[in-house]
């Protein structure tokens, strides 16, 4: 492969398959969330090896529950509805993994499992729900105005530019980070800042380039218009 070369698979397909067999990992990735705090999983799960774990901070561990709920049920729309590439199965089954980790993580460190009291609802519990909420809209929002220009004939063949893409080339990685980040601030564990952090070096250094290339061969002098005049990812700054 080249340094021009791009790896990303974006040929459409409705790879149904694929796509039903990822939802129902993630499936099972949330209901093993219900039973871990809804029905003392955590609990069972400390008996097995010999330990007494339990949820310190049950209001917490619900709200993230919440949290997981929304997240599945975005991921729903985003397979069945937003997504027309093809997915391959490296990629759904390694997201698999990555959802199991950060999900159970974060429901588990916000929950309290390694402190001994509940942690007081704050105000910056607020502003990290509603960083959550405002990263699922430009993540979910975004692509729902692209698919819905795409659908008009005319627009076949253009690259979309309008809409939440107006402030960045990749609002919707943005909106992740931001979602992100909220659901780490409401965990208040500073050791799950490794996630969004890791998202980060990830869209800098793999996904947007990975992306560019593949759009710039597209659409040719119409993408490169669009990147001199666009922030990359986070509007007003890079």
């Amino acid at each position: 492969m080249t340094a021009k070369e791009t790896t990303s698979n974006r040929g459409h397909s409705s790879s149904l398959l694929t796509k039903s067999v990822f939802f129902f990992l993630h499936s099972l990735i949330f209901s093993f969330s219900l039973w871990l705090i809804l029905w003392n999983g955590v609990g069972l799960l400390g008996s097995f090896w010999g330990q007494s774990w339990e949820i310190a901070d049950p209001m917490r561990a619900k709200v993230l529950l919440a949290c997981t709920f929304l997240y599945w049920a975005r991921h729903a729309v985003t397979l069945f509805y937003l997504v027309v590439r093809k997915i391959p199965w490296g990629e759904a089954i390694g997201l698999s993994f990555f959802f199991a980790f950060f999900e159970i993580t974060l429901l588990l460190a916000g929950g309290g499992i390694l402190r001994d009291s509940p942690t007081p609802m704050r105000y910056w519990d607020i502003i990290a729900l509603i960083l959550l909420l405002t990263g699922s809209f430009l993540n979910s929002g975004s692509e729902i105005q692209r698919k819905w220009w795409k659908k008009n004939p005319v627009n076949k063949g253009h690259c979309y530019t309008l809409g939440l893409f107006r402030h960045s080339m990749h609002i919707n990685y943005f909106g992740d980070l931001v979602l992100f980040s909220g659901w780490c601030i409401f965990t208040c564990s500073l050791v799950t800042f490794a996630i969004p952090l890791l998202m980060l070096i990830m869209f800098v250094f793999l996904h947007i380039p990975d992306i560019d290339l593949y759009l710039a061969k597209r659409y040719g002098e119409e993408f490169e218009a669009y990147a001199q005049r666009t922030k990359k990812l986070i509007p007003g700054i890079f």
